[in-house]
């Protein structure tokens, strides 16, 4: 499995607007969190990240083939780095191809001091960072009676 990272620039904003609303629909319609989803965020919201000096989008390509994509937050410093969101198009689930572009990240970012926050409910994603070496911090935000947020650390 040939996985590799490309950087995303401003001009593949509506891009990659389109695959992140297509990748999170199912979650968006399974938790109505209107709020807080990625499927719901307009197009606006991904040029101001893209503008942004401590953020870097790269899209998940397999073999030529755009699987995913994710953000990385990186001010550069001793403030812990984030992802958000990775997300990976339905069709393409289930390959590992999350579990590579995190380790990819790691190698271009550092291996130390991430965080990032999940969906409570979607178990497939926590133990997906738990096998990453993140941790739960403890902390949690009930979103709706349906969806609850929870937090990881990885050190």
């Amino acid at each position: 499995m040939g996985i590799e990272l490309i950087r995303i620039d401003i001009s593949e904003a509506e891009k990659l607007w389109k695959m992140q609303t297509k990748a999170f629909c199912d979650l968006y319609e399974k938790y109505q969190d209107t709020d807080t989803s990625p499927a719901t965020e307009p197009l606006d919201k991904i040029i101001m990240r893209l503008n942004q000096n401590f953020t870097y989008y790269y899209y998940i390509v397999s073999d030529g083939v755009k699987v995913g994509a994710i953000r990385v937050v990186d001010y550069n410093n001793d403030e812990p780095k984030r992802i958000s969101p990775i997300f990976i198009i339905k069709e393409h689930r289930g390959k590992g191809y999350a579990q590579k572009a995190m380790e990819l990240a790691e190698n271009l970012h550092g291996s130390e001091n991430w965080e990032l926050e999940t969906i409570l409910q979607e178990k497939g994603n926590c133990y997906l960072y738990e096998k990453m070496g993140y941790k739960t911090t403890g902390k949690t935000i009930v979103i709706n009676d349906k969806m609850t947020l929870v937090f990881y650390k990885k050190n």
